[in-house]
């Protein structure tokens, strides 16, 4: 079986954003063991699993992608969305726009800290979609 949704997310504030429990609502239990694939229809902003109970670890992982890629980088040529354009393309690349992830008694198998988050680079970005094809028996 194969099922497939598009998760459309409003808009949100640079930073990481878990999002969790929205893909879980999708699971309605017709696929009891398998794989859900999640893949983000941008390039400015990513997907990512990480801890999920101390919000110290969104603060740091922000800090450390802003020191890595600064705005103020004096080489970047693609500035025409503005400043923090060129810095969330590259921590895309780095981080990624999709998670494959298992199911199984119907649900997401995850680690007892883990959380899937939307890591949003942009100050002022649009709303982002997420395609979810969830495939098993």
């Amino acid at each position: 079986m194969t099922k497939q949704y598009a998760l459309a997310l409003p808009p949100l504030g640079r930073g990481m954003h878990l999002i969790t429990r929205k893909i879980e609502e999708l699971l309605d239990g017709s696929v009891s063991t398998g794989l859900v694939h999640l893949f983000l229809q941008h390039t400015s902003a990513s997907l990512c699993l990480n801890e999920n109970v101390d919000p110290s670890v969104r603060s740091d992982a922000e800090t450390f992608l802003n020191d890595l890629l600064p705005e103020e980088y004096p080489k970047f040529q693609h500035t025409y969305e503005g400043a923090d354009d060129m810095p969330a393309h590259l921590k895309n690349m780095l981080l990624g726009a999709s998670l494959t992830l298992p199911v199984g008694n119907g649900r997401l198998l995850l680690g007892t800290w883990q959380g899937i988050y939307l890591f949003e680079h942009r100050d002022n970005a649009s709303g982002r979609t997420i395609i979810i094809t969830l495939q098993g028996e």
